[in-house]
């Protein structure tokens, strides 16, 4: 498994850093941290993208590298190493980039463009570290840059796109590479590739238009695809949902889907009060709250069985997590996992599993490692509210239940990223 270079980085840019730059700013503490959460990705993205330019590995070789994580407010503005290192990643699309994660993250642009040299900096001295570490010449720093692809678009922060980042063709590009010694050149090959989803795709050569290939084949996909789902699915992990009976699926406006089964998330508008036997909790009309206390005002709970409750999963619809962490929560997201609590105990007999999905994209073991460790977080603080015996257990799924391939936008497969819950005995 790579390096997670993120991983690193985090480590220089913690809580004192935050407040520190959000007093030099005057921004807040929740702006501050989600500026970098979309500059980090976009930063070692942009390194990764650009992993053997010799401006880069300058910058990374150069003996002042190491110096900048003494002082990474102070000792990264109008540095013109890092300026150059900015130029050479982003180029001309640097101003749109600081610009949307501005208005991701609710602060000004010019604390964008000090932040950026703040994360370049951090970036740079944590890879010149681990380089001299490891004894790592430029061509292993190399291959170690290149090596991120598999982990920036996993970390990306809800609310931002590769592309708004300036990555558009970032996760076709590293799908490309990786398929690049398994499959044979479209040109001479007209035999169909079946990727995990379980979708087909044929090179035809558009001379044969008007042969009977033009029916014929594309049936034979579509009949080879479904063999391929029927096999997938005889050999799937018990906890993948099942059609429910009518008593475990909530009546008002659950939807379901194949594999996950996840109800709709809510269409988020303004919070409003939610009733919760006469106390009101702050939450979306027709979100996560609503939903859940609706199902356990039905009744239907205490007749459903395991079985049935595994088909029909609640995502969270305020509760994010700073990108790449699987331990801190973005400001506001602990008022949904309190709501949870008091809906818990004002209903001691219902038990609950939590569990978190990815898509597609980046290193599977990545994946599930992220996702367990953010469902065994959200866990953890149940237990603090005092409601841990009525969960009974917290999962990582990582992409295995993810819908959208690998290779659509980052705006498709954003459905396949979240934190859910299901009810459970």
């Amino acid at each position: 498994m790579s390096v997670n270079l993120i991983d690193l980085i985090k480590g220089q840019l913690g809580p004192a850093l935050i407040t520190q730059a959000s007093t030099q700013f005057g921004e807040s503490e929740s702006g501050i941290s989600k500026a970098i959460s979309g500059l980090l990705p976009a930063v070692v993205g942009g390194m990764a993208r650009n992993a053997s330019n010799p401006t880069l590995l300058d910058a990374i070789f150069g003996s002042a590298s190491q110096g900048y994580l003494n002082n990474l407010i102070g000792g990264t503005s109008d540095n013109s190493v890092i300026s150059a290192v900015l130029n050479t990643i982003f180029g001309g699309r640097a101003s749109d980039l600081f610009s949307s994660v501005a208005s991701f993250a609710g602060v000004n642009n010019s604390t964008v463009n000090s932040l950026a040299n703040m994360v370049t900096g951090a970036t740079l001295g944590t890879v010149s570290k681990y380089a001299s570490d490891q004894n790592l010449d430029r061509a292993g720093v190399s291959r170690l840059l290149e090596q991120q692809k598999s982990h920036v678009s996993a970390l990306l922060p809800t609310g931002l796109s590769l592309a708004s980042l300036g990555l558009g063709d970032f996760t076709t590009s590293t799908t490309n590479n990786n398929l690049n010694d398994k499959t044979m050149n479209s040109n001479n090959q007209g035999n169909p590739d079946v990727n995990r989803a379980g979708n087909t795709h044929v090179n035809v050569d558009r001379k044969d238009n008007n042969s009977i290939w033009k029916w014929l084949l594309p049936l034979l996909l579509l009949l080879l695809a479904g063999w391929f789902l029927w096999k997938q699915c005889d050999k799937k992990n018990p906890e993948t949902p099942m059609q429910p009976a009518d008593s475990t699926v909530v009546v008002e406006d659950s939807t379901m889907v194949d594999t996950a089964a996840v109800t709709a998330p809510a269409n988020r508008g303004e919070l409003q009060d939610i009733d919760l036997n006469g106390t009101a909790l702050r939450g979306y009309p027709n979100g996560l709250e609503q939903r859940m206390i609706s199902y356990l005002q039905s009744g239907q709970y205490a007749n459903a069985n395991e079985e049935g409750l595994k088909a029909v999963w609640y995502d969270f619809d305020n509760v994010n997590f700073v990108h790449g962490s699987k331990d801190q929560l973005e400001a506001g997201s602990e008022a949904q996992i309190e709501n949870l609590a008091k809906i818990l105990k004002a209903y001691p007999d219902a038990k609950v599993k939590i569990g978190g999905y990815t898509d597609k994209t980046g290193n599977e073991a990545v994946n599930k490692e992220i996702s367990q460790g953010r469902a065994n977080f959200i866990k953890s603080q149940l237990e603090k509210y005092g409601v841990g015996s009525q969960v009974t257990g917290a999962e990582g799924y990582g992409s295995e239940f993810a819908t959208v391939d690998a290779s659509a936008s980052d705006a498709e497969r954003a459905k396949d990223r979240k934190m859910a819950i299901r009810f459970s005995k």
